[in-house]
């Protein structure tokens, strides 16, 4: 055997503790139910909320998206589609992620507090008939519920993407939609599948799909 040789090595054995199979299966039946459960009471918070988002972009205003950790992911995800596309090339719709300046952010942990780096730039770029969507898969993330309160004090639109019983992000919207889920990645998983659903309908409403 040659000096950079290395012996041939054998698959490591599958871990006792972890059936592939039956993992699988569980993990595909928590995201069918959540599923399930979304769907049943989409309909009446999705219109809200595209109707909301709808007239403000028709009347000048913009999207700021908000969150931390995925749901910080999903911000900047939702705010891509709209400002680049979804569905098909289109004239760009206004949408900015508070989540993606790390000198803000940092600067605004570091001297104000982590609990406040959203509500101050709310308060920088949010104007009257702008939308703040806040995005949690637990409803009580501090940040995100000063970002939608300041957003409420500007005159702002609130909508919000949470999971969970909604928690206290739920009384700071003008509308949300909830995922009925206590599991944190089939949450983020329901809310980047109602954030497409979300582009392409407005897409649609405005006219901008052929």
């Amino acid at each position: 055997m040659g000096m950079n040789a290395k012996p041939s090595e054998s698959p490591a054995a599958p871990s006792a503790g972890l059936q592939v199979g039956d993992f699988l299966r569980t993990e595909a039946s928590q995201h069918r139910e959540a599923f399930e459960s979304l769907i049943q009471g989409l309909e009446e918070p999705f219109s809200q909320t595209l109707a909301i988002w709808e007239a403000s972009i028709r009347r000048g205003g913009k999207l700021l998206l908000f969150g931390n950790g995925g749901s910080a992911g999903d911000a900047q995800h939702i705010a891509a589609e709209f400002v680049i596309r979804y569905h098909s090339d289109r004239p760009a719709i206004a949408a900015i992620s508070l989540t993606t300046d790390s000198s803000t952010l940092t600067a605004g942990s570091n001297d104000l507090g982590f609990e406040h780096i959203f509500s101050r730039q709310i308060e920088a770029l949010g104007r009257p008939g702008d939308v703040a969507i806040g995005i949690s898969t637990s409803g009580r993330s501090r940040n995100v519920l000063n970002g939608l309160r300041e957003a409420r004090n500007r005159q702002l639109h609130t909508t919000g993407l949470i999971g969970g019983d909604g928690g206290e992000m739920r009384a700071c919207c003008d509308s949300a939609i909830i995922v009925p889920s206590t599991v944190t990645a089939r949450i983020q998983e329901m809310h980047i599948f109602v954030g497409h659903l979300l582009c392409k309908a407005l897409e649609t409403r405005l006219g901008l799909v052929g």
